[in-house]
């Protein structure tokens, strides 16, 4: 390990450690797969929500660079490298009038696996092999930002939890136990859309 990335994870664990994760512990999200649902309101016949007060990410929702070069612009499935390392981004309305960039709790990882790696249940979510995952751990509520090249995971720096994107975002070695929360994906005209809302429970269980 270089010496920027030990800064890099002791700087993660303070930011954590000032009490980051408290905030994430009672969020929730779309029910585990077979749990029970959650209660929902009924959508309005038509659509009044103003943008800055849509729920992201929905059906529909464009996806964006979150850092760097590109931030805020829509991403294409091109710009998704085979084999990670994962790109972050968030939800925006298609028509761009919001990104929902306030909230970590909205930010989306995508990487493009060998399409034939990929479980049946993490395909039916996949488009041309990229899948997309809650950015936000599942054990303190850390950024899942590394990458395991040798063995295709996605990394948490605070505490080396890993989680295979090509078997539903599930956990494979600890301390995280529980799966990312999964994202399902479209292509539409050529960009990366959201094909609903997480599925899963995002950021962590406070014990």
């Amino acid at each position: 390990m270089t010496r920027d990335e030990m800064d890099r994870r002791a700087a993660l664990k303070a930011f954590v450690g000032l009490g980051l994760a408290s905030g994430l512990a009672d969020c929730t999200s779309a029910p585990e797969p077979g749990g029970a649902p959650a209660p929902t309101e009924q959508p309005p016949a038509a659509d009044t929500t103003p943008p800055e007060e849509h729920e992201h990410p929905a059906d529909g929702d464009v996806l964006v660079f979150a850092f760097g070069d590109k931030e805020g612009q829509v991403i294409a499935p091109s710009d998704v490298p085979l084999g990670g390392p994962q790109i972050f981004a968030y939800p925006a309305d298609a028509g761009g009038g919001h990104v929902a960039s306030d909230s970590r709790l909205d930010q989306v990882i995508l990487v493009r696996m060998d399409p034939s790696s990929l479980t049946e249940e993490t395909t039916a979510r996949a488009v041309d092999g990229i899948v997309a995952y809650s950015a936000v751990c599942t054990h303190e509520g850390c950024d899942v930002s590394d990458w395991n090249e040798d063995g295709l995971r996605l990394v948490c720096p605070c505490h080396d939890s890993e989680f295979d994107p090509s078997d539903n975002g599930q956990a494979t070695e600890g301390p995280a136990t529980r799966r990312l929360a999964a994202l399902p994906l479209k292509i539409v005209d050529g960009r990366m859309m959201a094909g609903g809302g997480f599925q899963g429970r995002i950021g962590f269980r406070r014990r």
